[in-house]
Order: C-alpha cells, then structure tokens, then sequence
C-alpha cells in the first residue's frame, strides 16, 4: 500500500483568505504515488489515522489558539513526522528570531523591540511623527498591524493592545517601497529557490488594511540576482541559527530599498502560501520532495540532514 500524507490545513480562515495551496497539492501528491487526505488540525488527535507524514501547510487560525496548537504540534510527533518540524515551527513562530538572523549578518528592516509597557513610549518616540509599522512578533494576516504615525494615539494604543495579550511589540520605520506594493515573496523547495510573487501592499496608511480586510494580490515576478543571492543567505543562515533540519519549504519576503538595502521581512518556514495556482508546475516539485522525505522516514529518517 503506498505511503499516507496528510495535508494540515484549518477550516476557520480569516476574512478574504483563501488556502489557495491544498486543491492542487492533493492531486500532484496523489500522481506522484501517495494517498494524500486533508487534515484539520484542531479537529485531529495525534496518533489517529495511518498516516506516515504529515505536512504542514494553512493551519492560520494558530495565533488564537497558540497554546493547543503547539501542544497539538509536539503530541502529534511523538507518532508520526511533521514537516516543517516543530522544532523549527517552535523558532519561527515567534519573529524574534530575526534578531538571530540579523547576529548572522542577515539585513532586516530596523527595529525597536518593546517587552514591556515602560519600554513603548521610548520605542514609540525615536520615530518622533514619522510614519511606521507596528505589530506583535507572533501573527498571522496582518493581525493587530498598523501602518501609523508613531506620535498618535492610535499607535500607542496598538503597541498597549499587543502587549496586553503577553506579545513583544516590533516598531519599524515605513519602508516606502513596502507600501507601494514592492515586496516580494520568493519560494524554497528543499533548498531550492523555485519561484517568486509579488504579493501588493497589504496596510492602510493610518491604519487597518488596504481595501478593508486581508487581501493579496500574488503575481509571479523574476528575483533579480542580488535578491536572489540574500534570499540564499538567508536560507543558510536559518541552518546555522536554527535548531531543526532544513526545511521541506520555506518563503523569504524581502524588499529591495532605496535606504536600507536589500533587507529581510521575514522568513515563513511552516505556513506560508506558496501560491501554487499562480504557478502550478511548483505543486509537481513540492510533490516530488515530499515523497523523498517519506522515503526517508520508510529508512528510518525523519528529516533531511543540514546542508
């Protein structure tokens, strides 16, 4: 009988977010050979079914359910293996690890951390009336950000409102290009840079979100070679910091700025969308590493070794 995956996916989605991935995913995994079913993960008890490899791919109501989710996470590999690991899923979910990408010499846009209530209006007022982004270091769609002036009230109720739910707050000053839609996502396969999107701007200037809930506008775009160069450094340098395998997949949103540079947004490394119905041929390649992996869990392996 051939090998069982299970697609790990949530049925509550946030307003205008789609899972745009697990349609095409499904049918390629089922050409290449395996029994692929969807798998709810809120709805599953670890060690139910018979599945040799589950893959993690839109659980996105996680940051509600933060504390069941991790625990649903390392219960469920105590059976079968879960990729991206949860070890890397338990280092990625939170952004301050970014702080560890930038001590391995990864640009990142500057930011000023705030923990606690005593730190946010130092934070805050470095900006003076400049425009910045505001968010909590764990989130998903956008979820409590802003695009506001670091002078107004709305900033320093947001920046209160994170921590007040027990979130570190990031404070970023406006990148001009972000806003003008110029980010960009680009897309690893087991290492390999498989293609790029340009997702649209996502924040409203004063805040909220452009066109009044979550929505991206993915569109297949080139990387250019420079972006392409620090979108691989920054893969390496997730090895090296990182305390789990490499990825099955992974996305590197970055944008290309007039004053900083090439700088990292953040690196997504368990439930990114990878866009595949704007680039279908990709579902084929995820396919294809994902049954080397269940290859290496017949052999006893549970992950690719580090590059």
């Amino acid at each position: 009988m051939s090998a069982h995956v299970g697609v790990v996916v949530t049925d509550q989605y946030l307003p205008g977010v789609q899972d745009p991935d697990t349609g095409l995913l499904l049918p390629a995994l089922r050409a290449a050979g395996l029994r692929a079913t969807p798998v709810v993960w809120h709805a599953h008890t670890p060690g139910d079914g018979d599945y040799d490899l589950l893959v993690l791919r839109s659980p996105w109501d996680y940051p509600w359910r933060e504390d069941e989710f991790r625990a649903w996470l390392e219960q469920t590999h105590r059976y079968v293996p879960v990729l991206n690991t949860p070890a890397l899923v338990d280092w990625n979910l939170d952004k301050v690890y970014l702080r560890e990408l930038e001590s391995h010499g990864v640009a990142t846009v500057p930011t000023r951390w705030a923990d606690t209530p005593e730190q946010l209006p130092a934070a805050l007022a470095a900006h003076v009336d400049d425009w910045i982004v505001l968010k909590p270091t764990v989130s998903a769609g956008a979820l409590h950000t802003g695009l506001l002036q670091a002078s107004s009230d709305d900033a320093r109720r947001l920046g209160e409102q994170i921590l007040a739910a027990g979130r570190t707050v990031m404070i970023q000053p406006e990148v001009p290009e972000l806003s003008e839609g110029a980010e960009k996502a680009l897309y690893f396969i087991d290492g390999q840079h498989t293609h790029t999107i340009s997702k649209g701007a996502i924040l409203a200037r004063g805040g909220g979100l452009a066109g009044g809930e979550y929505s991206e506008d993915p569109q297949p775009v080139e990387a250019t070679a420079a972006e392409a160069s620090f979108a691989h450094q920054v893969m390496e340098a997730i090895d090296v910091v990182s305390p789990a395998a490499s990825p099955l997949y992974a996305r590197v949103d970055l944008v290309t700025s007039a004053q900083h540079g090439i700088v990292l947004l953040e690196a997504e490394l368990f439930e990114p969308v990878l866009n595949l119905h704007k680039v279908p041929e990709a579902a084929t390649v995820l396919a294809a590493a994902i049954v080397r992996r269940v290859e290496r869990v017949s052999d006893g392996l549970s992950s690719l070794p580090r590059r």
